[in-house]
């Protein structure tokens, strides 16, 4: 009789087992990592006015040549094809900067890849260029006329 009451073998039975790895699994998986050396999509609202996506550009290539150096280097610019994309790519190019947007280059110069993601949010856009060691990041408010900046600007060093 005090066989049938006692447990043998595995105390969690097949079903727990189960789903304590599949927990444990989970947990694991949220501890990876993007590489570092990779960058985000570029992408921005096609709904942004050309006068907007113009000042937003401008401002953050302004801050973008503070940290890295004004027409120092080739941009690999990963572009979406939105009128931000173009405006920036217009504003690297008032810059002094070489643009390069298919990922070839002669090799004789530095190459700085640039991606770029505007988000709208609560009535206004976030924006934010990211390249191998920095990110920049600040909200603007937009009108039909231009964007405003509407926080201080974000800096994020990596390495």
């Amino acid at each position: 009789m005090l066989k049938l009451l006692r447990r043998t073998g595995n105390r969690l039975g097949p079903i727990r087992c189960f789903a304590a790895t599949t927990a444990l699994a989970i947990l694991v998986s949220g501890c990876q990592s993007m590489d570092a050396d990779v960058l985000a999509s570029s992408a921005a609202p096609p709904e942004i006015s050309g006068p907007a996506a113009g000042a937003i550009a401008g401002d953050m290539v302004s801050r973008l040549a503070e940290q890295i150096g004004q027409g120092k280097a080739t941009v690999a610019l990963k572009q979406d094809g939105s009128p931000f994309g173009q405006a920036l790519q217009a504003a690297l190019k008032g810059w002094g900067y070489a643009v390069v947007t298919d990922q070839k280059t002669d090799g004789g110069a530095a190459i700085v890849p640039l991606a770029y993601v505007i988000v709208p949010y609560e009535g206004q856009v976030l924006a934010r260029l990211s390249t191998s060691s920095i990110e920049l990041g600040r909200a603007y408010t937009v009108t039909t006329s231009g964007a405003t900046p509407a926080s201080p600007l974000s800096l994020m060093r990596r390495g």
